[in-house]
């Protein structure tokens, strides 16, 4: 795209004063996954007398879960720090509504330890479950794993599990941790003791954020999001590709991804650009008994790396995924506030698809993408990440952004400005209602609405 064309691009997509970057349309983000509605937008937000959340006339939303509600299973009190989330399709219209909750060690309201379903005792977070009947009411909500770090983001797996991630790479002895974290494991949300607590090594022992499984190969991608040095992007090649529920313990293959000439994924700012010949180098040591794996030796032509890598999700025949921001004055090779990556494995292929300014003179309204899924029209919906961010954008198949929900509680106070945070937005499997938590005080709601109208 020429200096010219990207102008008149940018000139054409405002929408509330922000908009991005992109490479063609949006849709060519999501080819092959949903109807190509492409609605712009469903109008201003409507001020909810509640005080809790607002949205466009036409939508309602009705809370599920707070944290310290207790649990219905009767195990404790619902934890806090709701993040990424996940809604399995169950039997007769059943929804199993995972979600992770990312406690660190001092955390007050801690994932309950339940016995067969903990990992590390001294470990506050975890994942909790709520089973939603067909008509969207809660029917249970459970521990689903407990005694892990930091579960910030994951990825379901073709099967119809949860694999959540620590974003944690703490070994026993820290924080009074009694086991190394630093895993994925798998998750159940129908019968969470089949899963159990059972750390999947193989996959790498790192600061994980998320993950995304490739329906046809099984391969499973995964993001890290770490400082000093930053993070990297890398596959997991099991040796039991696609074999259903526990079959990733059975082990595998990690790679890191090099992009040739390219150490820092800041340093690209042009949408559409493309790099061939993309090289999976092996990890030399997946378990970081000595040394961080970032921080291990790749050889002499490197690894490539990027600041903040958050969400990842498969679409068509790509693995797609984020990087909520990169700054100069933190060691990243350039500025942005939100990129969006193409991978495509059958041509070794990566592509810069969206960019949030400042290298475009342009950004979200907010703060940074963090965790993005797909609405059943087509558009992307975009948790707003960072201090003050209190936002659910939408992201149309033209590029033109706009508001979708706003939260209204405890909004950027100064002791905990993250509280407005949005995370873990999912579909239902019908596409009819959108769950989305938010972070502080922990709230999962259900938004139901005109979504494919």
């Amino acid at each position: 795209m020429s200096e010219s064309t990207r102008r008149q691009v940018l000139a054409r997509t405002g929408v509330l004063g922000a908009s991005i970057a992109f490479a063609g349309t949006v849709s060519e983000l999501f080819a092959g996954t949903a109807a190509a509605h492409g609605r712009h937008g469903y109008g201003p937000l409507v001020p909810d007398p509640a005080g809790l959340l607002d949205l466009p006339a036409g939508f309602r939303y009705l809370v599920l879960s707070r944290e310290g509600e207790p649990l219905r299973s009767g195990e404790g009190a619902v934890p806090g720090c709701h993040d990424g989330m996940a809604a399995l399709a169950g039997r007769r219209g059943r929804v199993h509504l995972v979600r992770n909750h990312e406690n660190d060690h001092a955390d007050p309201l801690a994932v309950p330890t339940v016995a067969g379903l903990t990992y590390d005792p001294a470990a506050r977070g975890g994942c909790t479950v709520l089973e939603l009947d067909s008509r969207g009411n809660v029917r249970s909500e459970r521990v689903a794993i407990a005694g892990t770090a930091v579960n910030c983001a994951g990825g379901p797996t073709p099967w119809n599990t949860w694999l959540t991630c620590e974003e944690n790479e703490n070994k026993a002895g820290t924080n009074g941790y009694t086991k190394d974290h630093g895993f994925i494991f798998e998750v159940d949300g129908a019968d969470p003791h089949r899963s159990g607590a059972v750390p999947l090594t193989a996959m790498g022992r790192f600061a994980h954020e998320a993950v995304a499984v490739d329906p046809k190969t099984g391969v499973v991608y995964e993001t890290e999001d770490a400082r000093n040095p930053f993070g990297l992007f890398y596959r997991f090649l099991p040796n039991r590709p696609l074999g259903g529920h526990g079959s990733l313990r059975a082990g595998g293959a990690l790679e890191a991804m090099r992009v040739p000439g390219v150490p820092d994924l800041a340093a690209v700012a042009e949408p559409g650009a493309a790099f061939d010949g993309v090289e999976w180098v092996p990890v030399p040591d997946s378990q970081a008994v000595q040394t961080s794996v970032r921080k291990q030796d790749f050889g002499p032509k490197g690894i490539t790396r990027a600041q903040k890598l958050e969400g990842a999700w498969w679409g068509g025949r790509s693995v797609y995924f984020v990087s909520s921001y990169a700054r100069s004055s933190q060691g990243s090779a350039g500025d942005h506030f939100g990129q969006v990556w193409k991978y495509e494995p059958a041509r070794r292929r990566l592509t810069l698809v969206v960019v949030f300014g400042p290298s475009t003179d342009i950004q979200l309204p907010g703060e940074s993408p963090d965790n993005i899924c797909l609405a059943p029209g087509g558009n992307l919906m975009v948790c707003e990440d960072g201090d003050g961010a209190q936002h659910v954008y939408g992201l149309s198949r033209k590029g033109e952004l706009y508001e979708m929900a706003r939260n209204r509680q405890n909004v950027g106070t100064p002791e905990a400005p993250e509280w407005g945070e949005f995370a873990g937005a999912v579909f239902s499997p019908d596409g009819e209602t959108m769950y989305v938590n938010c972070y502080r005080p922990g709230t999962t709601f259900a938004i139901t609405g005109p979504w494919q109208d």
